[in-house]
């Protein structure tokens, strides 16, 4: 069973009253830098995203910074974060086809987003959200396990669960639905002892096994 329009309307409204300023955690400076901030962030906190990137960015803000440091230089620079071989080389090769492709400009569509490297559909849509306020729902874990608990969404994997919150949701909610979602999972509705006493949509929320200890 999932929640109608309504309800699912009624979600996002009491979520916009019980949280203050529902916007990312992350720390950018521009547009490249939010982009590079979310792809440092995938198995990692923002809390340790932001303590790495803090100094970074004060001298490398540009894909064309990125460019001329190299792969070596941004691995030695990220590698306080998890995956860093990995994540270095692809914000090596972004910025190459941000510089070559967009002449440095952060693309403003999903299909040019995704085909730079380390950047997939969570990514981009945070990107479309926060840099150029497009009504688009990035799923994240937080965001997946509370619209599968309160009746958003039965959906088995975030391309699912994507679907059908922007089916569900109000259009004009949409910019802000996702960060109203994902810190509802990040501090109250949490993958282990939810506190669900603390919940203002406990009464609409389908899940069955709350948490009022």
């Amino acid at each position: 069973m999932l929640l109608g329009r309504i309800a699912a309307k009624k979600i996002i409204l009491l979520l916009n009253k019980s949280i203050k300023n529902p916007q990312t955690s992350l720390t950018y400076r521009n547009n490249f830098t939010l982009l590079t901030s979310v792809v440092l962030s995938a198995q990692c906190t923002d809390t340790n995203v932001n303590n790495v990137t803090k100094d970074i960015y004060k001298k490398y803000y540009k894909p064309e910074h990125f460019v001329k440091l190299g792969k070596l230089k941004i691995r030695n620079l990220i590698k306080r974060i998890g995956l860093f071989n990995n994540k270095a080389k692809n914000l090596y090769l972004l910025s190459k086809i941000i510089v070559r492709e967009h002449k440095g400009k952060i693309p403003n569509n999903f299909d040019e987003l995704i085909r730079l490297p380390g950047v997939g559909r969570k990514t981009a849509n945070v990107v479309l959200n926060a840099a150029f306020n497009q009504p688009t729902i990035a799923v994240d874990t937080h965001v997946f396990r509370v619209s599968n608990r309160v009746g958003l969404s039965n959906g088995k994997n975030p391309e699912q669960v994507e679907k059908d919150l922007l089916k569900i949701l109000p259009p004009n909610h949409l910019s802000k639905a996702h960060h109203l979602i994902l810190l509802h999972g990040r501090y109250i509705c949490k993958a282990r002892n939810p506190v669900c006493k603390q919940c203002n949509i406990s009464k609409i929320c389908l899940y069955e096994n709350k948490n009022y200890e």
